[in-house]
């Protein structure tokens, strides 16, 4: 089981930030092959949930905010690994489900699920609520998790 830190952006150091976005880059800019802007100031107003290897660097990471205009429901975005086949990405989908529900009083998380992705947060519970849309893209679906 790994140690997942929590916080949010004002408490997150210079140097936490700096693996976040590299993570974030590594993964959705570089490996997807996919340009668009990051940086959308929605990690102000995020917990940040993440956790790091022997190195320091972001191994997994997630960020968790309340849906603009759905009272009780969070979102969960920006979900990565960088160290595969570990079972990291469940670990860090469980977390951030069970901070939503514990800190943030959600009824409910949404997230804008990757298609080939459906599975992962299928066995999560979410299911999906919309058609296949293009973002940045990328074939995308809409899904909700009720508690």
């Amino acid at each position: 089981m790994n140690k997942f830190i929590c916080k949010t952006f004002d408490e997150l150091t210079t140097r936490e930030l700096y693996e976040i976005l590299r993570a974030r880059s590594a993964v959705f800019v570089v490996e997807q092959d996919c340009v668009y802007q990051d940086l959308d100031k929605t990690d102000y107003e995020s917990t940040h949930i993440f956790t790091c290897n022997e190195s320091g660097e972001v191994s997994a990471y997630l960020r968790l905010f309340m849906k603009n205009g759905e009272k009780n429901t969070a979102q969960i975005g920006r979900v990565l690994t960088t160290e595969r086949k570990k079972g990291l990405g469940g670990e860090i989908l469980r977390e951030g489900i069970k901070i939503a529900k514990e800190k943030l009083c959600a009824e409910g998380i949404y997230i804008e699920a990757q298609e080939y992705a459906i599975p992962f947060y299928s066995r999560e519970g979410f299911e999906v609520t919309s058609d296949v849309f293009l973002e940045d893209g990328i074939l995308h679906v809409q899904m909700r998790l009720k508690f």
